[in-house]
């Protein structure tokens, strides 16, 4: 069995170092994205937040080991990998498929009794009992293809190489197929805030179905929604960093972190 360092690194990687950090946040990638995915975010809190991403199997450094088709199965390994990291109150971020994983990571967490953690983002995808009947990854390869075109989060240069294709689809398919046929259990609920982030035109989630994240907490929900699609992230990254600053670290603090106005004369 994996010892807890070698869980460590082999899913998590830390991309800006933050020794005197308040506090660690976990980020969990999309179906088919990576780690890096989430450099930006990493860069723009360092060194307050230390940022954590989750890096799954089946890509990048980790391409030549088995995706993992189900939800539950790559929750029960996240954790195992950063349930040892007690030294800072640990955050949750997680987009589409990510807001889900992060979801059961934090139910993991609360049932193995350690701390909750201090805040869940949820972002980019409606909540656990909001079902839709989705199939991409039945569909062919060019239809996951179309799919990802529609969503604008992969680069168009990649999707129009064949041999890149190859490489990636099968990751691809996998995270579709885990996120597809994940099924939540009524009842169970976290215990921490939650801040529920989307897209005004977001293809995938409506405004209703994010703001009912609220029934999965017991705790405080809010609801920010931003321009873009189903990758406004990307778009909106300024604002994004600048209010996972304010809810994770002092006023003060957060107030630097966040972008500030253009100067005036």
């Amino acid at each position: 069995m994996p010892q807890p360092a070698e869980q460590f690194e082999k899913w998590v990687r830390r991309t800006h170092a933050a020794p005197d950090s308040e506090v660690r946040l976990v980020c969990l990638p999309h179906a088919g994205g990576s780690a890096s995915f989430y450099f930006p975010v990493s860069k723009a809190l360092a060194p307050t937040v230390e940022v954590l991403a989750i890096q799954y199997p089946g890509r990048q450094d980790r391409r030549h080991e088995p995706n993992i088709p189900s939800i539950p199965d790559l929750a029960d390994q996240i954790f195992a990998a950063v349930r040892h990291l007690d030294d800072l109150p640990m955050a949750l971020f997680g987009h589409s498929m990510g807001a889900v994983l992060a979801y059961e990571l934090a139910l993991r967490i609360q049932d193995a009794g350690l701390p909750s953690p201090v805040r869940f983002f949820a972002s980019g995808r409606r909540a656990p009992s909001r079902y839709r009947d989705d199939v991409v990854h039945l569909g062919s390869d060019a239809q996951m293809v179309a799919e990802l075109r529609k969503l604008s989060g992969t680069d168009a240069a990649m999707l129009a190489d064949p041999e890149l294709l190859e490489m990636i689809m099968p990751a691809i398919r996998s995270d579709y197929r885990a996120v597809e046929t994940y099924q939540y259990e009524p009842g169970r609920k976290l215990d921490c805030p939650v801040t529920v982030l989307t897209g005004d035109s977001d293809p995938r989630v409506s405004i209703d179905e994010a703001a009912s994240w609220e029934a999965h907490t017991t705790g405080p929900t809010e609801l920010h929604v931003f321009p873009g699609g189903h990758f406004f992230l990307a778009g909106q990254s300024e604002a994004v960093t600048g209010l996972v600053a304010e809810r994770l670290v002092r006023r003060s603090v957060a107030r630097d972190l966040a972008p500030q106005p253009p100067a005036t004369v």
